[in-house]
């Protein structure tokens, strides 16, 4: 595939007209059909506007797609939402049969992802050609504003590859950027230890280059910063330690201990702090105190999402002029295995035997219509209207959270585990339980198994992290899938029957590509 053949459009994309628009604003912008190489890169603006665009360019490879983001991390575990069909055949991907041709079309096209690291290697390339005297001309600190520029390209690059290696396995490596897009080479596949190390590479550098803090409050959570890196760093050692060797349990060590110091990082030296229970909700309406990195979609710079995938679970109860049904909702069984909430058995706690966990503020925040077939999921209902007066045109004003330190406190239990330090790991568990208010005949104790510690994890997971695009990793890393996805055999799994075929159209731009391999002769 000639991946920079988009370069021009890409580059073009990220260009404002000279009217002051307001960079905030960035991710509205209509591409504009010029090339700018020649008049471009030559002052601090030029870079901002690039790196806005890189930003912009990773909110829409996350969100293409039916917020393909969340359908990879998320619906793949079939156990925690299901998924009404209106032709487009997305069901299918809660049960693993991923060869109808709208969902290889769509999941498996990754055009959108190489587009956004075509524009971090763009960046890469050129923000070093700027001399120090031009750049000098706006920005005070010339060194630390090209670090930073430099940084965020590279976290970006590094998100990307981590994305799409935990989608298809091998996948293209380029890092090079093109001026002519006829000049650049088609590339096979590489293998994803590769990809993994580059990864590691990138996000190394850009934690060199990048600070623990930010000079501008309206970047908070939604640009890059040091702990945006490790965080990063965290979730790629795990999936590296635990998916290197599908045949085996056990992971690679010296990646889990990597993955501790990351988090370890975060904790003593990011302040972050984790979000008061009486003000769960905000936390996904606002950039919290737990934000480590975000997507933007806030309508207060009118970035808010008409796609947002909290859109999909709402009805009219949200959201004026929505009917009474709704494309995604809540399985009953999710809350039974989750919560140990029936929904049809309203009589069990006047009879004395209420074995619920329903006074836990994630049940009671997160869900709605909890007695009906299809409840709802609120956590994203944020909902502006763009024509205020007569509620018209509905937008999500809820960030996408790729990060946060619940996140990484979570991980950290895991990480006990594989270092068979229960109590530990115990520990975290119960803490979690008891400040989100569970009852106390779940918390877990030094009784339990290994085993059965790791099944808690993943139950505490799929609580803290719903639809926020890590229960499916989480699932494969832990190696609980066997518990919780029925479509998801040992035999599958070994054959890395995890991975997503690839578009067969992208055939025709590269003919060096081969197909994801479990899926040969299937698509």
């Amino acid at each position: 595939m000639q991946k920079n053949k988009y370069l021009f459009i890409i580059f073009s994309s990220v260009l404002l007209a000279a009217t002051g628009s307001s960079c905030k604003k960035i991710l509205t912008q209509e591409p504009k059909n010029s090339t700018y190489l020649e008049v471009y890169w030559k002052s601090a603006a030029d870079c901002e506007y690039a790196i806005a665009g890189n930003y912009a360019l990773l909110r829409d490879a996350f969100t293409d797609f039916h917020n393909r983001y969340y359908m990879y991390g998320d619906a793949q575990a079939s156990p925690y939402f299901g998924i009404h069909y209106t032709g487009d055949g997305l069901e299918n991907i809660e049960g693993g049969g991923w060869t109808f041709k709208y969902d290889v079309e769509g999941m498996g096209d990754w055009t959108k992802y190489y587009k956004a690291i075509a524009m971090s290697n763009l960046i890469l390339q050129k923000v070093p050609t700027i001399s120090d005297e031009v750049m000098g001309k706006t920005v005070a600190d010339v060194p630390a504003y090209r670090n930073k520029i430099m940084g965020e390209a590279l976290f970006l690059r590094a998100l990307v590859y981590f994305e799409l290696v935990k989608i298809y396995g091998d996948v293209p490596l380029v890092t090079v950027s093109y001026d002519d897009p006829l000049k650049a080479p088609q590339l096979p596949r590489s293998p994803k230890a590769d990809v993994l190390a580059q990864i590691e590479k990138d996000a190394k550098a850009a934690a060199g280059l990048l600070v623990w803090g930010y000079e501008a409050k309206q970047d908070i959570a939604v640009r890059a910063n040091r702990a945006s890196v490790y965080g990063l760093l965290a979730h790629m050692y795990l999936w590296r330690a635990t998916t290197t060797n599908m045949a085996t349990p056990d992971p690679i060590m010296a990646d889990v201990d990597n993955a501790s110091n990351s988090i370890d990082s975060i904790t003593m030296k990011g302040g972050y702090s984790l979000v008061d229970t009486a003000d769960y909700l905000k936390q996904f309406s606002s950039r919290s105190s737990e934000s480590i990195f975000e997507i933007a979609m806030s309508e207060d710079s009118k970035e808010g999402s008409n796609r947002h995938i909290g859109m999909e679970f709402l009805t009219n109860l949200y959201i004026n002029g929505y009917g009474t049904g709704h494309r995604f909702w809540v399985l009953p069984s999710y809350l039974s295995s989750h919560y140990h909430f029936d929904a049809f058995n309203k009589d069990s706690a006047a009879l004395g035997i209420d074995l619920t966990d329903t006074f836990d503020i994630r049940f009671i925040h997160n869900f709605d219509q909890i007695h009906e077939p299809e409840p709802i999921c609120r956590k994203y209902s944020n909902v502006s209207y763009r024509n205020a007066g007569a509620q018209t045109d509905p937008f999500l004003s809820n960030n996408m959270i790729l990060f946060r330190l619940s996140d990484m406190i979570l991980l950290k239990a895991e990480i006990a585990l594989y270092r068979n330090d229960l109590g530990s790991a115990v520990t975290i568990i119960n803490d979690f339980r008891e400040r989100n208010g569970a009852a106390l005949r779940y918390r877990v104790d030094n009784t339990y198994s290994k085993d059965d510690l790791m099944y808690e994890y993943v139950l505490e997971r799929g609580k803290e992290l719903y639809l926020e695009g890590h229960l499916y990793y989480d699932l494969i890393r832990t190696r609980q899938y066997g518990n919780f996805i029925p479509w998801l055999s040992d035999s599958r799994f070994r054959e890395e029957g995890i991975y997503w075929p690839i578009n067969p159209l992208l055939f025709n731009d590269n003919r060096f590509l081969t197909q994801t391999k479990y899926w040969r002769g299937k698509v």
